[in-house]
């Protein structure tokens, strides 16, 4: 008899410590959902965001004020992950006239981006010889979505190129004011006509 009631005594407690243990991290977990809804709404364009480089240190996006940017969320195994090449070649061929391709890893899609930012990096520069800047991985979608990435997919602040993205390899077009112009879907290479032709229209 003492012992049953020993043992729901325990069950009891141990329900108790778990719904306090929940009642604490709600308020922080909304917390941080208004955080970054209200960065997001207040942005005005990707300058207001700030982002790390893939070493860690704070990378403000205020620095590529007049510059073309090329925004791709990547991914080192990915079946598009041979685009690195495409980009490269890309950020090669204009980066004098103004162009920066920033990849952004993040590891939303079928986890194909698992290693530290150390391994990316190491990945990118052996085996595509990459040169452009990368940053800290970053989550795209979902409840944990990095700021930057909820401005960019938000339909009311970009009616045509808002919109969840789709998988690894998206990329965004921003021009020299900070606006995006243009939204490639994974699928399109770099070396793709549309793609260079957009480009060059936005270092005019």
């Amino acid at each position: 008899m003492q012992s049953n009631f020993i043992h729901r005594l325990v069950l009891l407690i141990g329900v108790l410590s778990l719904s306090i243990t929940a009642c604490a991290q709600s308020p922080q977990l909304a917390k941080t959902a208004t955080t970054k809804a209200g960065e997001t709404m207040s942005a005005k364009s990707v300058y207001d965001f700030t982002l790390k480089t893939i070493e860690g240190k704070p990378m403000k996006l205020d620095s590529l004020k007049g510059k073309v940017v090329l925004l791709v969320n990547v991914a080192s195994k990915c079946g598009y992950t041979p685009q690195y090449t495409g980009l490269q070649a890309l950020y090669k061929k204009y980066q004098d006239q103004g162009l920066v391709v920033l990849g952004v890893p993040a590891n939303n899609f079928g986890g194909q981006e698992p290693g530290t930012e150390a391994e990316i990096k190491e990945f990118c520069t052996l085996k595509y010889n990459v040169t452009f800047p990368l940053t800290a991985k970053v989550s795209v979608k979902g409840a944990d979505i990095d700021p930057l990435f909820a401005f960019l997919t938000d339909k009311t602040i970009h009616p045509t190129t808002g919109g969840d993205l789709t998988w690894n390899f998206n990329k965004f077009l921003i021009d020299r004011t900070g606006k995006v112009v243009e939204r490639f879907a994974s699928g399109d290479k770099p070396e793709d006509a549309k793609m260079t032709q957009a480009v060059e229209a936005a270092l005019k």
